[in-house]
């Protein structure tokens, strides 16, 4: 990876992060729970979501093992499940809302992409604005691998990620308080999934086979 490249996937990475994040908080709103606008977290504004560990240590372990895929998250949003309407319910809605955000990030940019592809030869470009293309496609590519990495990711059902929430709705309440309550060790599990395999099981081949199929069916 050059350092074009990583600047960019940086980038990228922080903003994508953050749409997800600003995603739970909107749609927690609309569900009654204002707290995320009230914490000042609905902005663009990185100082308000980055995360030390999510957002920068993470990332950097990843490039530093060799992984092949990179990611990362932002803070998470605050949302008090007492303000919302159908607790269990709306908790996975407002769950589900980063993911799904992530997934219309990457088509829209994967279309974007086709379109461009099938506009230049029509608008004959070259020279230097076909350098300029050539960055554009490149950003948008990673917009798309980045979204794609983070809507899979953060589906993963290891408490606290988003999918933890969506399956336990699956779950009796009691056996989901029990399976959530995971949550205060999950990042270290997620964190060893990644960076060793268990039992001929490697949870970045997982992540990176779901991506290249992802890929494949946006068309890349």
């Amino acid at each position: 990876m050059n350092l074009v490249s990583a600047i960019i996937m940086l980038v990228v990475l922080i903003y994508s992060a953050i749409l997800h994040e600003i995603a739970h908080g909107l749609a927690a709103e609309r569900l009654g729970d204002p707290t995320a606008r009230l914490a000042g977290r609905l902005t663009l504004n990185p100082k308000n979501h980055i995360d030390p560990f999510m957002s920068i240590l993470l990332p950097l372990l990843l490039v530093l093992s060799g992984s092949p895929v990179i990611f990362g998250a932002a803070k998470p949003v605050p949302v008090d499940a007492f303000n919302l309407r159908d607790g269990r319910k709306d908790i996975a809605l407002v769950s589900l809302a980063g993911p799904l955000t992530n997934v219309l990030l990457a088509v829209f940019s994967a279309l974007v992409i086709k379109l461009i592809l099938i506009l230049s030869p029509v608008l004959g470009v070259a020279g230097s604005e076909s350098v300029i293309l050539q960055f554009v496609l490149q950003f948008l590519f990673i917009v798309v691998q980045i979204n794609i990495l983070l809507a899979i990711f953060n589906l993963i059902p290891i408490p606290p990620l988003d999918g933890s929430k969506i399956f336990a709705l699956l779950l009796p309440e009691k056996e989901a308080a029990v399976y959530l309550s995971l949550g205060t060790m999950g990042f270290i599990i997620i964190l060893f999934l990644l960076l060793i395999p268990v039992g001929g099981f490697s949870l970045n081949s997982l992540i990176f086979n779901l991506l290249t199929f992802s890929e494949h069916l946006l068309g890349l």
